[in-house]
Parts: structure tokens; C-alpha cells; sequence
């Protein structure tokens, strides 16, 4: 894997999103080659880099260079032709605003059209694809940790890596790790531990000591790293496999001794900058959908009732403020029963209502939060102060989720289904917990453009 702008990127995904990109740069650019003369003078290289970043845009958009991508093929040409019509809808858009008339350039979309097809195959003879290149990576360690690696089973959580074995250290008594996992039990003797990496061809080593103190072979690990062998820490390990930080695994010396969990001035104006700038665009282009889904809601109201649902929530510094959504469910739905989390299919959901949570559309009117200040368009989920008070006294470390804004989308959100109990909410802290270590721009953008395919396959909502 790869680490860009702090966020951990697979090689894998990398290199795909390039043969895709140069896919579709040839055919569009062969395109041009091929029109008339009249528009070959008119359409340049320039036009060529846009319109093939505008077909990446779309199907990044559509989930399509996700790393926990694992649906079935059909899923994936589904994706693959929703990215098609939303990067069609760009192109026309970019054709309008360039003052061409669309129609005289139909061999250029005949040129994507072909493109879109070669990577359709690209993805198809992916999914047959056996025998790919990954790191093999030795555990050194066979305790309660060292289980937590043996415990992955599904393929997104090990893209590019094999794991090859745990070599079992000195107390074997401990021993956590199920016995055909390990090559080697030490017992205390002495072990050439370069000579075994060498013949078992190991990319790289991970530690996965439950204790370390006075255990860690520290000479021959500094020879194995000076022999080119990549060696890293179980916490760092998990975090980039998982895109999460792993609470099983992680003490409280590594939040405060690692990376990441640092904001500067710079960052947060660029944020704020973009959440007013993102938020206002979308406000004002919503107002028909936003005005259609009101009068829904009153009209299935009976034409009397609230269209704004307000609810107090919890958000940065465990500061309450009042959150605003179009309201899905009946008048007064809990009644005097209390707080309590969305079920599937739950009985207090109106048929309008169904819709806007499965569309999204309930958290349109977020965006005037965003814009108060009260919420960023990406950030952790804002809870109600009952659920946080619960939450912070079960959950270790939940307390941290309150050290940035609340958002209307989030790492969690892409990343994990709608969460209804505390093991749901211990879940997505550790997705939450990663985005705050790596927060950015980039990694912003990444979720907003990811969030387009959630809303689009109306997927997580209750």
C-alpha cells in the first residue's frame, strides 16, 4: 500500500485507476484524431486530460476504486454504467459551458462508449485474475495480538499481502495463534531469523508481541530492515489493511506518540472554506428538491403537521446544538418512550419518510448547520446527548469523536452499515478514530465523491 496525503491507498487500486485513466486518454484522444478537420483544430490535448479526469471523477463517485469493494461482478457493471451517465451528464455539462453544440461531437461519446467497454472487460478479466503479486508478510508472535491477524479472513482485509506464518516466541504457554499457523516455536533459543526470511522470500515483518519489554530481538530485526525488508508495528499494520484503528490492538501511548490526530490553522480555514463554498452550492441548487420533499411530507401529513424536524445532538467539545432534517417519521414518534435508535423497517417511518432517509433528501436541510458552523460536511456522526452520555462510560476513547465537527458524511459512514446497538457504535468509532488521525482535504473529497455512490445505491439507511 501506498500512503497519500496520510491516507492509505492499496498499489492495487492505484494501478487499476491508471490503466483505467490511460484507457479511456487513448480512445478519446484516437477520437479526436479521427473527427473532422474542422473540430480537429478546435479540440486539443487540454480537452483530452479533462474529459478523461471528468470519467475518473464519475466512477471514483460510484465507488469504483473503493478498498473494501466486494460485490459480485453484476454489482460492479452496475457501478461501472452509473458512472457512465453521470460522467455523460459532466460531458454535456462541459460541452454547454464550452459553447459547443454536443450533438456534432457524437464520435467523441462513441469514443467513450468504446473505452467504457475495454474497461468493463479490464474489470471483468480482473475478477479472473489468480496469482497477483502481494507482499509476504511474517508475524512475529503468537498471542492474543498475533490472533487478531490470523482472524482475517475476508480478501479486502488482506489485498496485497499473504500471510505466510507467526513464528512463536518465548512463552509458548500463551500461545493464542491455532497451531497450523505457526512455522517456528522458539522456546528461548537462539534463531537465524535473516537465514529464515531470506528462504521463505518475506517481504514483511510484522510485531505482534503481546508484551515486547526484553522480548524484542532488536540486532536481528535492525539486519533484517538494513536487508530491505519492510518492518511495522501490528497497530500501523491493521490501520492500513483495515482503513480503521483497531481498539483490540491499540494503547494509549500510540495516540499520543504516533502521527496524525494534529490539526493546524491552515487546515481547519481550508475545511471551513470548503464546507461554506461545498454547502452553498448545493443549498441553492436543491431548493426544487428540497421544496417537492416538504410538500410531500405535508401532503402525506394530511396537510397540517411540521416539515422541519429539529433534535438536539452532541458536536465539537461536547457542545449540544440543534440539528435540522426534514422529519421522517410520525408527529411525535417516541413519545414518552425516550431516545431510542432507528430499527429496520421501523413502524414509525412514514412511506415519504422510507424515501428520503433511503435517498438522503431527510439530510438536505444539514446544510444550513454547515453553514452556522454547527456541523462540516465531513466528520464523525452527531449523536444525541443520551446516546453520547452511554456511549462515552461503554466505549474506551469515544470521548475523542467530539475533538472535531460532527459531519453530514464520514469515514464511518461510507465505510460501515447503519450501526443500531453499541457494538455498531464501537465499530464506527474505529473508522471515526482514523479520520481523525488522518484528516485532510483530500481525504475529505474522497468521502464526499464515495458518499454519491451510498446515496445512488440508497445503501445504509433505515
Amino acid at each position: 500500500m501506498y500512503k497519500l496525503f496520510g491516507h492509505y491507498l492499496p498499489g492495487s487500486l492505484i494501478y487499476l485507476c491508471l490503466i483505467e485513466g490511460l484507457i479511456y486518454l487513448v480512445f478519446v484522444y484516437t477520437g479526436f484524431l479521427l473527427a473532422e478537420a474542422r473540430f480537429s483544430a478546435a479540440i486539443n490535448t487540454p480537452d483530452t486530460a479533462v474529459l478523461t479526469g471528468i470519467m475518473l471523477i464519475s466512477m471514483l463517485a460510484m465507488g469504483l476504486y473503493r478498498r473494501d469493494l466486494r460485490e459480485k461482478f453484476q454489482a460492479v457493471l452496475l457501478r461501472l454504467c452509473l458512472s457512465l451517465l453521470l460522467g455523460s451528464c459532466l460531458l454535456y455539462l462541459y460541452f454547454v459551458l464550452k459553447h459547443d453544440v454536443l450533438f456534432t461531437h457524437l464520435h467523441l461519446f462513441l469514443t467513450v462508449g468504446c473505452a467504457f467497454f475495454c474497461i468493463v472487460l479490464c474489470r471483468y478479466l480482473l475478477y479472473r485474475r489468480v496469482g497477483a503479486h502481494v507482499k509476504r508478510v511474517l508475524v512475529l508472535g503468537a498471542g492474543r495480538k498475533a490472533r487478531r491477524l490470523q482472524l482475517m479472513r475476508r480478501g479486502i482485509d488482506r489485498v496485497g499481502i499473504k500471510l505466510v506464518g507467526f513464528i512463536d516466541m518465548e512463552d509458548s504457554d500463551n500461545t493464542s495463534v491455532s497451531a497450523q499457523g505457526i512455522l517456528k516455536r522458539l522456546n528461548g533459543a537462539d534463531f537465524d531469523y535473516a537465514g529464515f526470511i531470506s528462504s521463505h522470500g518475506i517481504d514483511e515483518v510484522v510485531i505482534a508481541l503481546d508484551e515486547a519489554r526484553n522480548r524484542l530481538p532488536t540486532r536481528e530485526i535492525m539486519q533484517i530492515k538494513m536487508q530491505g525488508v519492510h518492518v511495522i508495528d501490528i497497530n500501523t499494520f491493521l490501520e492500513r489493511q483495515l482503513g480503521k484503528i483497531d481498539l483490540n490492538t491499540f494503547k494509549t501511548s500510540s495516540f499520543i506518540f504516533s502521527d496524525g490526530f494534529s490539526t493546524n490553522l491552515l487546515g481547519a480555514a481550508s475545511k471551513r472554506f470548503m464546507d461554506v463554498v461545498i454547502s452553498g452550492i448545493m443549498l441553492v441548487a436543491s431548493v426544487p428538491i428540497m421544496a417537492l420533499t416538504a410538500l410531500a411530507i405535508w401532503v402525506e401529513s394530511g396537510c397540517r403537521g411540521t416539515v422541519i424536524y429539529r433534535q438536539e445532538r452532541t458536536g465539537v467539545n461536547n457542545r449540544t446544538f440543534n440539528i435540522i432534517k426534514f422529519r421522517s417519521m410520525q408527529e411525535n414518534a417516541e413519545g414518552g418512550a425516550g431516545p431510542v435508535w432507528a430499527a429496520s423497517n421501523d413502524a414509525r417511518v412514514t412511506r415519504v419518510g422510507r424515501f428520503i432517509r433511503k435517498t438522503r433528501l431527510d439530510e438536505l436541510p444539514q446544510l444550513l448547520n454547515v453553514i452556522r458552523g454547527d456541523m462540516s460536511l465531513v466528520g464523525p456522526r452527531p449523536e444525541r446527548p443520551q446516546f453520547t452520555r452511554r456511549l462515552d462510560k461503554m466505549l474506551p476513547y469515544y470521548r475523542l469523536r467530539s475533538c472535531v465537527k460532527p459531519g453530514i458524511t464520514g469515514w464511518a459512514q461510507i465505510c460501515y452499515p447503519y450501526g443500531a446497538s453499541v457494538h455498531d457504535a464501537g465499530e464506527k468509532l474505529q473508522f471515526d478514530l482514523y479520520y481523525i488521525k488522518h484528516q485532510n482535504i483530500f481525504l475529505d473529497l474522497l468521502i464526499l465523491l464515495q458518499t454519491i455512490a451510498v446515496i445512488f445505491l440508497c445503501k445504509g439507511a433505515r
